[in-house]
Order: C-alpha cells, then sequence, then structure tokens
C-alpha cells in the first residue's frame, strides 16, 4: 500500500525521470524525421578541441542555473547543396553536453576525412553526419525507470512497512516513523561517503599530467530564495579553472576536488576550508584515462569523514526517536 500523499509529491519525486523520457521521445522523432533527408559528400576542414560555455541546471542558485565551460569535439565540415558552399559541426543527432567522448570523435573525424553528410532539404545549413541515436539508449532508459520507480515506490512501501515492524519492537513512547525517518536519512548519508570514498581510492590510481591554473577565486552569486524570502542568501564559492594535456589534446576543467565545493555564506570559511591556487600555477592533475575531460587536482576524500560523523549524529538521533518519542 502506498503512502496517502498528494499527487503532485509524487510528480515531483518522478519529475527527473519523465524529463529524460520525454527527451529520448524527442530525439527519437528527430532520427525518424532525419532519415528521410537527402544525403551529399562533404570533407572534415576543422577537427580539435574546443572549450565552450553551457548552461547547467543549479537549483540552488536565484537564476536556476549556472554557467561552466566544458570540453567539445570541434568537427567542422564543408558541403555543397544546389552549388552553394556550406560548413557545419554538428555530428550526431544526440544532444551533445560536452565531457563525453571528446577524443574518440576527434579521431573518428580527421582533417581532410571526406563524409557523407546528411542535411535538411528544407533548411540546408541543418547537417549532421550521424542521423543515429547511441545503442541501447531506450534498453539503458528501461533498466533506469525500473530502478527509479522501484527506489521511489518500493522506499515509500518499504519504509511504512519497517515502520510498522519497529513499532511493535520500540517502547510506546518511542516515535517509529521519526526513527525510521532519521535511521534513512542517516544511511543514505554513509551511503554516499562510501561512493565519495570509492571514487577517490580510482582517482588515486589515475595518470598524472601536468596542469597549469588559469583562474582561481572566490565566486560570489546570489542562492535561490527560501522561506518565503523574495532574494537569497549572497553565496561565496571557490572558483578554479585549469588546462592540462592528455594524449595530445587539451582540456579545460572547473572540478578541483571530487566532491562539490563548499560553498557558504562566508567568504572566510571557504577560504580557510579549501585550497587555494595562485593564478598561472604549475599542478599535478589525476585524469581520468577513460574519459579525459574528468580530471582532479585532489584525488582525495578531503571531507569525507565529516560525512561519516553527520550519518553517525543522525543514527544518533533516530535511536533517540525511537526510545524516547
Amino acid at each position: 500500500m502506498l503512502p496517502d500523499l498528494p499527487w503532485f509529491a509524487y510528480l515531483i519525486l518522478l519529475g527527473p525521470l519523465l524529463l529524460l523520457l520525454g527527451a529520448a521521445v524527442y530525439k527519437t522523432l528527430e532520427v525518424r524525421a532525419a532519415r528521410d533527408w537527402p544525403s551529399t559528400a562533404g570533407k572534415v576542414v576543422v577537427s580539435s578541441g574546443e572549450v565552450r560555455d553551457v548552461k547547467i541546471i543549479d537549483s540552488d542558485r536565484a537564476g536556476g542555473f549556472r554557467i561552466e565551460p566544458r570540453n567539445f569535439a570541434n568537427v567542422i565540415y564543408e558541403y555543397s547543396v544546389a552549388g552553394k558552399k556550406l560548413r557545419n559541426n554538428r555530428v550526431g543527432i544526440g544532444e551533445d553536453r560536452g565531457n563525453f567522448q571528446v577524443a574518440e570523435t576527434i579521431a573518428k573525424y580527421p582533417v581532410g576525412t571526406i563524409v557523407t553528410v546528411y542535411y535538411n532539404p528544407r533548411h540546408p545549413g541543418q547537417a549532421v553526419l550521424e542521423r543515429d541515436l547511441p545503442k541501447g539508449l531506450w534498453g539503458c532508459l528501461g533498466i533506469g525507470t525500473i530502478i527509479v520507480l522501484t527506489i521511489v515506490f518500493g522506499s515509500a512501501i518499504g519504509l511504512h512497512r519497517i515502520t510498522e515492524v519497529v513499532s511493535t519492537q520500540i517502547p510506546s513512547s518511542g516515535n517509529p516513523a521519526a526513527a525510521v525517518a532519521f535511521a534513512a536519512f542517516g544511511t543514505v548519508i554513509a551511503l554516499f561517503a562510501l561512493v565519495l570514498q570509492r571514487q577517490a581510492s580510482l582517482a588515486r590510481k589515475w595518470p598524472v599530467v601536468t596542469g597549469t591554473i588559469k583562474l582561481a577565486d572566490i565566486e560570489q552569486y546570489r542562492a535561490a530564495p527560501t522561506d518565503g524570502h523574495t532574494r537569497g542568501q549572497t553565496m561565496y564559492q571557490r572558483r578554479v579553472s585549469y588546462t592540462y594535456t592528455y594524449n595530445n589534446l587539451t582540456y579545460t576543467n572547473t572540478h578541483a576536488t571530487l566532491a562539490s565545493s563548499v560553498a557558504s555564506t562566508s567568504s572566510w570559511l571557504v577560504r580557510k576550508s579549501t585550497t587555494g591556487y595562485q593564478n598561472g600555477a604549475s599542478v599535478k592533475v589525476w585524469v581520468n584515462p577513460d574519459n579525459p575531460s574528468q580530471a582532479t587536482l585532489e584525488p582525495r576524500a578531503a571531507f569525507v569523514w565529516v560525512l561519516w560523523i553527520a550519518a553517525a549524529a543522525i543514527w544518533a538521533v533516530a535511536y533517540y526517536a525511537a526510545v524516547h518519542g
């Protein structure tokens, strides 16, 4: 039996999944339309890495987004339609958000390669080199959907059942709902700590190259409003941008640590609790060999102990709720 929650609560929980499925349907329709596009011969004239600013959804900020530089494969090809020479740099139908298969795409389409260009007959400037969706997309989405539904509804049903069981095992003065809720929250934090430790363990084995700090400062931004306030608080966060070269390709990254950067209403606290870097300084960069766009300057889980302390404290609250209510 599902907990008695309003319909919009389930909609909020399933919102990201619905958006993802909607995007997949839209791309599938684009692929079907592109199947009827005519083709012509083209030639790759530029094939190199490029950094572009990408708008990233960030609900913690007043604008609802942040700007992040990401690495892209910039493959420019020339082709002619009705005697008019055109240029395009769109490789596939899928949405390219950057930091994915940059080296592979550049290697696949080196300068001078003769390619087949599929173009929109109504708007010849719209073209692609690959008009198929990534293999296994719908299979992965199907598995992901099952996992999300299992987590959302399974956890809701499971917590409800667990609460009923706990209520029979604790004193009558206890609060089983609060005990189960706090215990579950503490467990989630502990799992996050384990994942972070695992990431750090893997990152320490990544190859190390020399990089250069391009920008290091404290970013100031307005947080999203909360509790009915019209304006959010002024927040501060360490901002680090660095470049490095791996397998003859240059990349730019803004993730100095494996975990999210510390954000605070105090610029002093951010300066004291995060590592400072000098513009132009040489640094060691640990690079993920499977995806060189992913890298870090600090391959360790520096604050993982804070997570473990938080999990232990929340478990203690759960015990108190179970015994004293």
